[in-house]
Order: C-alpha cells, then structure tokens, then sequence
C-alpha cells in the first residue's frame, strides 16, 4: 500500500509532464499560414485561421509595410507572459510563437506572416493547439486579444 499511491500519483503526473516539456520542434510548427490546406471547420476544433481564400476569417489591412506590421505584433505577442517566440522573426517575415495555458501547460502555436495587401499590409495567422483535438475557442480568442492591442498599439504611433 505505501508503494501504491506514489505510483498511481507517478502514472498520473506522467502525461501532464510530458505535455509541459515535450520539446517544439520548429521544422514541424514554424508554418507559413498561407500554406495551411483548410482551416478548421469550427474554432473548437482545435485552431483559427485568418488568410485570404479559404480562412475562419478574411485578414484586415493595416496602413503600415509587412516589416513594420510584424514587428508591431511581435511586440505584442512576446509581451503576453504566456508566450514566447518558437522561431522566425518579423525581418523573415514569418514568426512562430509557443503560448502555454498557466495551470497545465498545454502549449498552442501560432504561426503569423505578413503581406502586402491594398496599399498596405496584412496579417496571415495559423494559431492551433497541440494535444488534444478540441481547444474551445482559446486560440481565437487569444489572436483576437492580441489583435486588439495591436490595434491600440498602432494608433498609439
């Protein structure tokens, strides 16, 4: 009995470790948005996609250059305490960002390019969740958070 509980405490504990320090592996989700084949057919599926064509949501444009628009949302992204970059960078034009929930640590990617568009520049983001197959809006819900700031970052100057 005193090996068994610390066992079934270890067994138990086993999955959410490995969920907090399974590496991210840049090859597999550093993607061009743009080269994503469909986009989820519901948000709780497990991502949100805003490109043009086929997308949960059509990209708005800014009045900035792609450069200058990624950078704005760089700022914004790495500035959320629950994020950080996986790989890319706003000069390459294509960044990937690694967020994870606080309690469990379930990591979610998002994958943001730039382009120009209408005499100005638009965001393509890919943001999908890693384990599991349903992520309840959290990833929309985070790219339209971030989205915001960007806005209010932007009108700022």
């Amino acid at each position: 009995m005193a090996i068994f509980f610390p066992a079934v405490a270890l067994l138990a504990l086993a999955p959410l470790a490995y969920v907090r320090l399974a590496p991210s592996d840049p090859a597999l989700w550093h993607v061009d948005p743009m080269s994503v084949p469909r986009p989820p057919d519901q948000p709780a599926e497990g991502g949100w996609l805003i490109r043009d064509g086929s997308a949960n949501a059509a990209p708005r444009v800014f009045a900035t250059d792609p450069t200058a628009l990624l950078a704005a949302f760089d700022a914004v992204a790495t500035a959320d305490p629950t994020t950080r970059l996986l790989a890319g960078s706003p000069d390459e034009g294509l960044v990937t960002y690694i967020s994870r929930t606080r309690l469990m640590g379930f990591p979610d990617y998002t994958s943001v390019g730039a382009v120009e568009k209408d005499g100005g520049a638009a965001l393509m983001i890919w943001g999908r969740n890693r384990f599991g197959v349903q992520d309840l809006g959290v990833n929309k819900m985070r790219i339209e958070a971030w989205l915001s700031q960007l806005d209010d970052r932007l009108a700022a100057g």
